[in-house]
């Protein structure tokens, strides 16, 4: 499978009693699909750090056996501990993921041997590719450019991955390619906040959340094409939207939320305990912008 375009991050749906609702998992899969996603991710937007080790096996397990070949499926295996996330490796190749994700240890701050390390781990326990995940921009700390450049120099480019999202995203995204000599193969990781500009640093493809997937798509075939009226306008009318995302938590919160209103889901559900929560006010402005999306892109 080849890892380009436009691969949402998946929201994992929760049934009444917080078991992981399989059904509207496989549905939520057979919907992104449908309005133009190249694939699929499993990654920190999928509430994976509020799921037990066998509930991410689980889901990664799901969602595979649902996507069916119809494009690749990533499954990010970052954990606190090189053992889990070898665990979380083979049990992502075994249930047929076209490549793995990975976060550093979010809670403790090893030095970059320690770190290159546990990616050289994950990298030595399976064959699939590695996307080597800087999550900063939300969690944890930046991972050094002369870390990811080392990695790339030993396996490739077909190996090994990125998703810079350390702040500010396009100058570290120019230094990273720059630092690679034009090699690193990099994905967008704002949600599609930066994707005008990123697209300008040579990103391959994005990952967004499933919520808005529609517009990305259509935001990331008019840059593509060369479309500059078409990719100005999808993108002035999703930046308003995407702004209020500034954690987690809230990207959570708005893109269950508009799920649920896009029919999708059926339920909000967002495990807690939570930092952040939409009020009735967030919910009408949230509206109000996604209409003006959806009138832009479909216009």
């Amino acid at each position: 499978m080849t890892l380009r375009g436009v691969l949402p991050v998946l929201a994992t749906p929760f049934a009444a009693d917080w078991s992981i609702d399989e059904k509207a998992l496989g549905a939520e899969v057979d919907w992104v699909l449908a309005q133009g996603a190249d694939g699929v991710v499993i990654a920190m937007v999928s509430e994976i750090l509020r799921l037990a080790t066998d509930e991410r096996e689980q889901l990664a397990a799901v969602v595979c056996e649902q996507v069916n070949g119809r494009g690749p499926v990533v499954v990010s295996v970052g954990a606190e501990s090189t053992h889990v996330a070898l665990r979380l490796t083979r049990s992502a190749t075994r249930a047929g993921a076209d490549a793995v994700m990975a976060v550093p240890p979010l809670s403790t701050a090893p030095g970059d041997d320690e770190i290159e390390s546990y990616f050289r781990a994950i990298l030595d326990e399976t064959e699939l590719p590695l996307i080597v995940q800087d999550a900063s921009g939300y969690v944890g700390r930046p991972i050094s450019l002369d870390l990811q450049a080392n990695l790339l120099d030993e396996h490739g480019p077909d190996r090994v991955l990125f998703k810079p999202e350390a702040v500010p995203v396009g100058p570290r995204l120019s230094e990273l390619r720059d630092a690679t000599g034009g090699r690193a193969r990099a994905f967008e990781g704002s949600g599609g906040m930066a994707l005008a500009d990123s697209f300008a640093r040579g990103v391959v493809g994005t990952m967004p959340g499933p919520d808005l997937v529609w517009a990305i798509s259509a935001l990331w075939q008019a840059l593509e094409s060369g479309d500059q009226a078409r990719a100005q306008a999808v993108n002035e009318a999703l930046t308003p939207l995407l702004a209020p995302v500034t954690s987690l938590d809230s990207y959570v919160a708005f893109e269950k939320h508009l799920l649920v209103r896009q029919g999708v889901l059926t339920d909000a559900r967002v495990r807690g305990p939570r930092a952040f929560s939409l009020d009735a006010e967030s919910r009408r402005q949230i509206d109000g912008l996604f209409d003006r999306l959806k009138d832009v892109v479909f216009a």
